[in-house]
């Protein structure tokens, strides 16, 4: 996850903890359903980047076994150490990999190793101005026949799902949007997940893939997320026109026993290199 003057939440707050862990929760389980379908071998050598709290590097430690290998990059790694196991993963046993753990800027600094079987990267090249550059190096680390995945959130319209007073819709609706009016400012392109296909395919990739997931966030689920964005970006959505009384009244909403409101749209995006 990138930590930088221009990105908009600080992995190192308090909030980024529970941030981490409601987007594993709603995210990782759609991630290995996408890790299944393209297979991950025993003994693959895989590339996490921008691996926030790891719960996807141990996946794929366990999936590809002692005989292969995981390296977790971020630049910021200090959620990458002692983190709990995400929903998506439990249950699940057996002989892992070890994950190796680096502090690596993908913007300016080589791959650290490689060439790799699988790269996975999550919520990330969106929030990076350096994205298509950052893509390119990605598609130029993976091996012969070897795979990148992208998943990007984009800016799909949500709505609120449940009975609410016409007020509290449209205070949904303005919060949201000045959330991601604040990413906008801070450098992320929430249009950048449907355009990542075209991209792969203008690298050389071949047997590009796109799919998209939205579905309904609980008040106890990854509704949860808009609470904790509301609070790591106070600052900057009262500079823009909010009242700490409509922030607190639509964090009341979201909490609130029953509410569920249609998720952000996840675009992942899968491709292999030419064999």
């Amino acid at each position: 996850m990138p930590t930088d003057a221009h990105y908009a939440f600080d992995n190192r707050a308090d909030e980024a903890v529970d941030q981490l862990r409601v987007l594993e929760s709603a995210l990782d389980p759609i991630t290995a359903s996408h890790l299944e379908r393209l297979g991950v071998p025993a003994g693959a050598h895989c590339w996490e980047v921008g691996a926030g709290a790891g719960s996807v590097a141990r996946l794929l430690a366990r999936l590809v076994g002692p005989e292969g290998s995981v390296t977790a990059t971020d630049l910021d790694p200090t959620r990458l150490t002692g983190s709990t196991e995400s929903a998506g993963s439990a249950g699940e046993a057996g002989p892992a990999a070890e994950v190796r753990v680096l502090r690596h800027d993908v913007r300016h600094e080589p791959p650290p190793g490689g060439p790799f079987d699988l790269i996975h990267a999550r919520l990330l090249l969106l929030h990076l101005p350096e994205r298509r550059a950052v893509l390119a190096t990605l598609a130029g680390a993976l091996r012969p026949g070897g795979v990148l995945l992208v998943e990007e959130f984009d800016r799909s319209p949500l709505s609120v799902l449940t009975p609410a007073d016409p007020s509290e819709r449209e205070l949904f609706a303005r919060v949201v949007d000045a959330v991601l009016a604040v990413l906008g400012e801070r450098g992320a392109d929430l249009d950048w997940g449907r355009r990542v296909h075209a991209e792969m395919t203008g690298l050389g990739l071949c047997g590009v893939h796109t799919a998209v997931h939205a579905e309904s966030w609980s008040h106890d689920g990854g509704a949860r997320l808009h609470d904790i964005n509301s609070r790591q970006l106070q600052e900057p959505l009262l500079a823009a026109g909010l009242t700490l009384d409509e922030l607190e009244r639509f964090r009341a909403l979201v909490r609130r026993p029953g509410f569920e409101a249609l998720s952000y749209t996840l675009v992942s995006t899968s491709a292999r290199r030419p064999a």
